[in-house]
C-alpha cells in the first residue's frame, strides 16, 4: 500500500509539474473580443479603404465609414449590383485581426438619402490573394443588412474570421441603386496561427445516428484527403462540451463543436498535423482541448511529439519536444492538454498525437508565443558579418557575377553584398582619386580589366568552335535506312491523331512492334516481319523539301503488361470540346459506352447568350456563352454552387449545317461517352441541345480564362513591398496547389485508361479560389498557335510537350501525359513566361527526340525553373525518363507533390 500510495504522489505531481491539465478558460476567449476595429474612429486611415468603383468624388470608398456623414453620405458604387454583385468595399487591417461582428449602415446624407443594402456578402483574405467566402454554420453566404437609411445593424460573425483583408459585395434583388457604410469588430490575432494542416474528420457511426465531426469552417483547399493552407472550427475560440454530442452552437448539428479522427485510418498510430506561423517565435506552450468520453472510445492522446522547422528552407530540428500523458479513464470530462514547448524557435511546426483510443476528438489549439527579432542570432545567415573597411585588393579579386554595386561619389560608402567598401575609388567612373597609393591601385584595377578581357575573347572562342563542330557535324551526316535520325511519325491505326475521315496522305500501317494484347489478357510479342515498314515524315538536315519515304521501323522500348496504368491498347479518339482530339479510350471502353442509352440534359437554347467564339474545330465552332439566369433551370446538375441572379459562362460545341451523317454519329457518340466524366478537376459536360440543328453540347467554363493566360499575368511572391511589381503576386505554395490539381484530374482520366494526349497549361482553366479544371481549348484559339507544329498543313503537334515516342512513332500513351504533365509542371514553376525549349526550332525539338531515343547523351531537357528545389525537379526528370516503364504513374506523382506541398508556405521561395 506504501508503494501505491508513493506512485499515486509522484504521478500527480508529475502531472502538475509538466502542465499537462489546465483550465478550459485559458483558451483564447471571442466573446471578449468585440472591439471596433476603427471605420468610425479614423483609426484605419483613408488609404487603406478601397473600392471596386465609385458613383463620384463624394462616394469614394474613403466615405464608408459608419455614423460618418462626409462627402455625399457613404460609399456608393458607379453602377447596380443587380446581377453581377461584383461591386464590394475592401477594408485592409494592417495585420491579421480575429472578427467576431459587423456594422452595416446606409447613406444618410443629412436626411437627403434613400441609399442602403438589404442583403450583402463577405469575402476575406490573409495575403490579399486567396479570398475566402464567409458562410455562416449552416452554409448560408447572405447575411441581412439594412430596412433604413439611418439605423445601424449589428451582425454575429459565427464562425468568426481571422483575415486582414475583408471586403463587402452589397446585393440587391433588382437593378437599383445601393449605398453603404461599414465598421469592423475583434481583435488583434495574437497566436500568429496563419494555417493549419491536417487530414479531414472522419464520420462517426453511433446506433442511433451518424455523427460528421469534419472541420466544416476550414476556408483552406482539400485535395488528395488532406486540408491545407488555411485554418477553421480548431480555432475559432468554441470549447466543445464533455459530452461531445452536446453543442454550444445552436441549431447545428451534434458533434459540431469537436473535429474527430478514427485510429483505424492511420497505420502509424498517430495524427499528423503542422501549424505554420506569420514570423519566427518563441514557443511557450500549446494547449490542445481534447474529449475525454471512454464510454465512447474516445480519449485523449497518450504522447505527444512535436518538431520544429525555423524557416521553409531549414531542415526540421532533429530533438521534438515529447510529453507522454497518464490517461485518466475514470474522468469523461472534457479537458485542455498543455504542453510545454520549452521556447523553441520556430516557425512551422510538425506534431504527432499518439490515438490511446479508437477515436481522438480535438475542438480547439491555441499557442502562446513571443515573436523574435528579425536578426536573431540563431537564424542563419547565408553571408557573412559585414566588415568595418575592405581594402582595394579584395575589390579587384571579386569574381565579377557577384558585383552588386550601388552608385556612389567620392567619399562614401557603398554595399557590396554584405560587404562595405570603404571610400577611395568613385566607382561609377571607375577612376581612382587623390591618394598616396593611388598608382598601385590603378595598376591593380588595370590589370584586372586585362584578365576580364582575355577571358571572355577565350570563352567567346571557345563558343565559336563549339558551334562550328556542331554545324558540321550535322552538314556531315547524311540520313540513310539504317540511321536512326529522328523522324515525325504520322498518325496509324493505333492512335488517330488528325480525325479527319477523308484526309490526304499515304496509307497507315500498323506498327511491327505494337504491344499485342490476346482475348485472355496475356501478352506477345508479335512475330519479326523483315520486310515490314512504317511511313513517316523525312525532315532532311539540308533544308530541301521534305517528301514520304519507307524506313526500317526501329526497334524501341515497349512497356510491359506490368504496368497497369499505362494504356497502350488499341484506342479512338474523341473530339475535345474544341474538335482537338484530346482524349483518347480504349476502342472496347468506347464501344460498350456508346452502345447505352445514356440519359443527356437538355438544355434551353433560349437561355445562351453569345459572349466570343473560343475557336473552330473539326464539328464546328466553338463559342463562349453565358447562362442567363441559371437557376431557372432546376433540371441542370451545375457543378458547382451558384448564387441566386449570377450568370454561368459555359463553352458551346456546335455541329456544323453540313456535317454528314458519319460527322453526325460521331458528334453524338462523343456526348455519351463525355457524359461519363465526372471528375471535380476535369471539365464536365452540362447538357446538350439536340431538338433541332445545329446540334450543340454545352461544357463548363471557368471566368478566370486558362491557366497559362492567367499565371503569365502574376509574378511570383518573394517578400518584395507590394509596389515591388504592378502584377499580382502568387505564392509558391499556390503553384504547387495548381499541379497538384491537375495531376488529381489526370489521376482520375488514367484510372479509366483515358489518354488526354494535350495536356499543357493552355488547356487547363481557372476558377474561384485557384480551382483548376482539365479542358482542351489550347489547340482550336489563335493565340496559341505556335505552340503546334503541322505537318505539312494536316496534322498539328505540341511537339513540345509530347514524349520521344510520340514523336517518333504516334505512340500516346498514358506515360506519354506523365511526360506532358512533367512540362505543364516546368510551366506553371516558371508562371508561364516562357515556351518550354524556347531556345530550340521546332526541328530542332524534333531532332532533340531523336537524341533522347539513341540515348546519345546530347539530348537536351528543360532547366531547373528558379524557384524550383532540387527533389521537385528530379520528379519532373522522372516524367522525362527515355524508358517509359521508369515514369512515375500520376498516383505516384500525386503523392510526392502533396508530401512536397507539406513543407512549403506561402512566403518566398530562395535557392
Amino acid at each position: 500500500m506504501g508503494k501505491l500510495k508513493m506512485a499515486s504522489l509522484l504521478f500527480w505531481f508529475n502531472l502538475l509539474l509538466g502542465l499537462c491539465i489546465a483550465e478550459p478558460d485559458a483558451h483564447f476567449d471571442p466573446s471578449s473580443c468585440r472591439y471596433a476595429l476603427g471605420m468610425q474612429d479614423r483609426t484605419i486611415p483613408d488609404e487603406d479603404i478601397t473600392a471596386s468603383s465609385a458613383w463620384s468624388d463624394s462616394t469614394e470608398a474613403k466615405h464608408s465609414r459608419l455614423e460618418s456623414n462626409d462627402g455625399d453620405g457613404a460609399w456608393c458604387p458607379l453602377g447596380p449590383v443587380y446581377p453581377n454583385y461584383e461591386e464590394f468595399l475592401q477594408v485592409d487591417l494592417r495585420n491579421l485581426h480575429f472578427l467576431t461582428l459587423v456594422g452595416t449602415q446606409g447613406r444618410d446624407g443629412g436626411g437627403l438619402g434613400k441609399e442602403f443594402a438589404r442583403h450583402y456578402q463577405l469575402r476575406y483574405s490573409r495575403d490579399g490573394f486567396k479570398w475566402s467566402q464567409w458562410r455562416d454554420r449552416w452554409g448560408n453566404e447572405v447575411i441581412e443588412g439594412n430596412e433604413n437609411t439611418h439605423d445601424s445593424v449589428l451582425k454575429d460573425l459565427g464562425p468568426p474570421m481571422i483575415a486582414r483583408y475583408v471586403r463587402f459585395y452589397p446585393m440587391a434583388d433588382r437593378v437599383m441603386s445601393v449605398c453603404l457604410r461599414v465598421e469592423l469588430y475583434g481583435c488583434v490575432w495574437q497566436d500568429g496561427l496563419r494555417s493549419y494542416t491536417s487530414p479531414p474528420g472522419n464520420v462517426m457511426s453511433l446506433p442511433s445516428m451518424l455523427v460528421n465531426l469534419n472541420d466544416s469552417t476550414y476556408d483552406g483547399f482539400t485535395v488528395g484527403g488532406l486540408q491545407y493552407g488555411g485554418l477553421g472550427q480548431l480555432t475559432d475560440g468554441v470549447i466543445g462540451a464533455d459530452d461531445f454530442l452536446q453543442h454550444k452552437e445552436q441549431g447545428v448539428w451534434p458533434g459540431y463543436d469537436y473535429v474527430g479522427w478514427m485510429s483505424s485510418n492511420f497505420p502509424k498510430g498517430y495524427l499528423e498535423m503542422e501549424f505554420e506561423f506569420d514570423a519566427l517565435r518563441s514557443f511557450t506552450y500549446m494547449r490542445v482541448h481534447c474529449n475525454n468520453m471512454g464510454s465512447s472510445d474516445i480519449q485523449i492522446f497518450r504522447r505527444v511529439d512535436c518538431y520544429f522547422k525555423r524557416s521553409l528552407h531549414t531542415p526540421w530540428d532533429p530533438q521534438p519536444v515529447t510529453l507522454s500523458l497518464a490517461l485518466d479513464v475514470r474522468d469523461p470530462s472534457a479537458r485542455t492538454v498543455t504542453v510545454s514547448l520549452q521556447g523553441r524557435a520556430a516557425r512551422i511546426l510538425r506534431c504527432h498525437y499518439y490515438f490511446s483510443s479508437q477515436w481522438l476528438l480535438i475542438s480547439e489549439i491555441s499557442f502562446l508565443s513571443d515573436i523574435l527579432d528579425a536578426t536573431d542570432p540563431e537564424e542563419p545567415s547565408p553571408l557573412p558579418p559585414p566588415k568595418e573597411t575592405l581594402p582595394p585588393p579584395a575589390v579587384t579579386k571579386m569574381p565579377q557575377h557577384t558585383s552588386k554595386i550601388a552608385t556612389t561619389s567620392i567619399g562614401t560608402t557603398a554595399s557590396l553584398n554584405g560587404h562595405v567598401l570603404e571610400a577611395g575609388i568613385d566607382i561609377r567612373m571607375n577612376q581612382p582619386i587623390a591618394k598616396d597609393d593611388s598608382g598601385d591601385t590603378s595598376i591593380l584595377i588595370g590589370c584586372l580589366v586585362v584578365i576580364i578581357l582575355l577571358l571572355l575573347v577565350v570563352i567567346i572562342l571557345i563558343l565559336w568552335r563549339q558551334r562550328w563542330k556542331r554545324l558540321l557535324g550535322k552538314a556531315q551526316r547524311r540520313p540513310s535506312d539504317s540511321d536512326l535520325t529522328a523522324h515525325l511519325s504520322l498518325p496509324t491505326d493505333t492512335v488517330v491523331i488528325n480525325n479527319t475521315h477523308n484526309a490526304p496522305g499515304p496509307p497507315r500501317h500498323a506498327n511491327r512492334y505494337e504491344r499485342i494484347i490476346t482475348s485472355d489478357g496475356e501478352y506477345q510479342e508479335p512475330s519479326h516481319n523483315p520486310r515490314a515498314k512504317i511511313t513517316t515524315l523525312s525532315l532532311p538536315s539540308d533544308g530541301a523539301e521534305g517528301g514520304y519515304r519507307e524506313l526500317e521501323t526501329p526497334k524501341l522500348p515497349v512497356c510491359p503488361p506490368s504496368v497497369p496504368h499505362y494504356a497502350e491498347a488499341d484506342i479512338v479518339t474523341l473530339q475535345g470540346v474544341t474538335g482537338g482530339n484530346t482524349y483518347a479510350v480504349p476502342a472496347l471502353t468506347a464501344d460498350s459506352l456508346a452502345s447505352k442509352d445514356l440519359p443527356l440534359c437538355k438544355f434551353p437554347r433560349g437561355h445562351l447568350l453569345f459572349r466570343e467564339k473560343l475557336g473552330e474545330g473539326q464539328f464546328g465552332e466553338v463559342h463562349l456563352c453565358e447562362v442567363v439566369n441559371p437557376h431557372e433551370l432546376p433540371t441542370l446538375q451545375f457543378p458547382f454552387n451558384m448564387r441566386k441572379g449570377r450568370s454561368l459562362l459555359v463553352a458551346v460545341k456546335l455541329l456544323r449545317a453540313d456535317a454528314n451523317k458519319n460527322a453526325r454519329s460521331d458528334f453524338l457518340k462523343e456526348l455519351k461517352i463525355l457524359s461519363r466524366l465526372s471528375d471535380p478537376h476535369i471539365i464536365r459536360l452540362l447538357g446538350a441541345c439536340l431538338d433541332e440543328d445545329p446540334l450543340c453540347m454545352i461544357t463548363e467554363y471557368m471566368e478566370n480564362g486558362d491557366l497559362n493566360q492567367f499565371l503569365s499575368s502574376h509574378h511570383l511572391d518573394e517578400g518584395e513591398e507590394n509596389g515591388a511589381h504592378c502584377l499580382p503576386a502568387i505564392s509558391y505554395s499556390s503553384l504547387l496547389h495548381v499541379a497538384l490539381q491537375i495531376c488529381s484530374g489526370m489521376k482520375y482520366l488514367s484510372s479509366l485508361n483515358f489518354v488526354h494526349r494535350d495536356l499543357a497549361s493552355r488547356n487547363c482553366l481557372v476558377g474561384e479560389n485557384l480551382t483548376i479544371k482539365i479542358a482542351d481549348f489550347g489547340m482550336s484559339r489563335n493565340l496559341y498557335a505556335g505552340d503546334y507544329y503541322r505537318i505539312q498543313g494536316r496534322a498539328v503537334l505540341p511537339i513540345r510537350w509530347m514524349a520521344w515516342e510520340c514523336i517518333l512513332m504516334g505512340k500516346f500513351t498514358t506515360a506519354s501525359d506523365v511526360w506532358a504533365f512533367g512540362v505543364t509542371l516546368w510551366e506553371i514553376l516558371m508562371l508561364c513566361k516562357e515556351q518550354p525549349y524556347g531556345e530550340l526550332s521546332d526541328e530542332d525539338v524534333i531532332e532533340n527526340a531523336g537524341e533522347i531515343f539513341r540515348d546519345s547523351k546530347k539530348q537536351i531537357f528543360l532547366f531547373r525553373p528558379p524557384p524550383c528545389p532540387q527533389p521537385l525537379y528530379e520528379l519532373m526528370l522522372q516524367c522525362w525518363s527515355r524508358d517509359c516503364r521508369e515514369r512515375p504513374s500520376f498516383q505516384d506523382i500525386h503523392a510526392l507533390i502533396t508530401s512536397h506541398l507539406l513543407c512549403c508556405s506561402t512566403d518566398e521561395l530562395k535557392e
